[in-house]
């Protein structure tokens, strides 16, 4: 029973088995899912982050239990880490500033978001490829995707600093 809610946990319900760009329909799925919580049913940013923590802290445990027994230690059927990493540039933008962001904007950034979040990582810049490189495990598998949303994050922050200095 364990077994079957751990498959269905890091393949986000058999989202994983699509025989093409897994983590692309995961990362998108992931778009579409936030947008959904934030937009259309208005929960609570504490209460979405709980869930993302929940998340995050479980799959640690359910990809090491999805691989144990298998030679390949980063299936591409596992997109778990994508949700992960595509949630934490949503998250953040959804909660800066302290306001509530319009549906239409937030398209525009939910795509940007997605664009650079699968640019980095499918090129895996460092400490990506390090994490990716170096741990054959559920932390490697989690960790690289996490590297991925956060250099996201550093991108925009980096594009806002330089927009406030050019114009």
């Amino acid at each position: 029973m364990i077994n079957s809610f751990n498959s269905l946990l890091v393949t986000m319900f058999g989202l994983g088995k699509i025989k093409y760009m897994p983590g692309t329909f995961g990362s998108l799925a992931t778009v579409i899912i936030l947008y959904y919580l934030f937009h259309t049913l208005n929960i609570s940013p504490n209460i979405i982050l709980f869930g993302l923590i929940i998340i995050f802290i479980y799959s640690f445990y359910a990809v090491s239990s999805y691989i144990e027994n298998s030679e390949n230690k980063d299936p591409g059927e596992i997109i778990i880490d994508e949700f992960l990493g595509q949630s934490i540039p949503i998250y953040l933008y959804e909660i800066s500033h302290g306001t509530t962001k319009d549906g239409g904007e937030a398209i525009v950034y939910y795509a940007l978001f997605f664009i650079l979040f699968r640019y980095f990582d499918i090129m895996k810049p460092f400490p990506v490829n390090f994490f990716d490189k170096n741990f054959k495990n559920s932390f490697g598998v989690i960790m690289d995707d996490i590297c991925a949303g956060f250099y996201v994050v550093l991108t925009l922050v980096c594009f806002m600093i330089l927009k406030n200095y050019i114009l």
